[in-house]
């Protein structure tokens, strides 16, 4: 089979994708609301926090907020995630020989998350993976969350890259949306959410249980010329 060509770029989405954090954020999110006394579903919350900006998710359960007030419970929740994940830091596997083998191919790489630039920064340096970012973009520097396509577009002008050559690595609904909203090519890694639900209820090009599965060859595979880059539901 002849594969297509390599991505001009590709970008990470961080909680869930770079490091397995999502259990620690659902942690600081049921702190939070207890402590509030502001009932929730423990089976919902996933999505209706994971991969979304704080400041989305304040108005869903606290209705509307003040910048101010927004912002301050924004640092106030990050700061205890920060503290609490600081020891547990370290990348999922397989993501550390996939990003090192796309520097080696020259293909220049991302980082675009719904998190505050302050947890970005803190994640990549524990991760000691800031060498191999050529930018990182946060809801600090985008006005629309995910699923709108901003915070992905923005990534791919700081890349000066189309964004319809560039790969994205997301595990959330709401994320594998923003990718395929701007155009991208979208691998799901199922990591947060069942492989199943990622495969059927989403439209990600690839889905795969983690990073281990992963080769820029497997990536050829999203650009190949010969099925005009059909969806590929492959994958273990």
């Amino acid at each position: 089979m002849k594969f297509g060509k390599l991505p001009s770029a590709v970008i990470f989405d961080m909680d869930g994708v770079l490091i397995d954090s999502n259990p620690f954020h659902l942690e600081k999110w049921m702190g939070l609301l207890t402590r509030r006394q502001i009932p929730f579903d423990r089976k919902a919350l996933p999505q209706q926090v994971l991969g979304i900006r704080n400041d989305a998710a304040f108005r869903f359960f606290f209705g509307k907020l003040s910048q101010a007030e927004s912002r301050r419970l924004s640092e106030e929740l990050e700061a205890s995630f920060r503290k609490a994940f600081k020891p547990h830091a370290r990348p999922l596997p397989g993501v550390r020989a996939l990003v090192k083998e796309c520097r080696r191919a020259g293909i220049p790489m991302a980082v675009a998350s719904a998190a505050m630039v302050k947890n970005i920064e803190f994640v990549v340096d524990a991760l000691k993976f800031r060498p191999y970012f050529d930018c990182l973009v946060s809801s600090d520097h985008v006005a629309r969350s995910k699923p709108d396509p901003e915070i992905y577009l923005k990534a791919a002008r700081m890349l000066k890259r189309a964004p319809e050559e560039c790969v994205a690595f997301e595990d959330s609904f709401v994320g594998i949306e923003a990718a395929k909203n701007a155009g991208m090519k979208c691998v799901g890694i199922a990591s947060t959410f069942p492989l199943a639900e990622l495969r059927r209820q989403t439209r990600a090009d690839l889905v795969v249980r983690g990073f281990k599965q992963l080769r820029l060859r497997r990536l050829r595979q999203l650009f190949d010329a010969t099925d005009g880059g059909r969806r590929s539901t492959r994958g273990a």
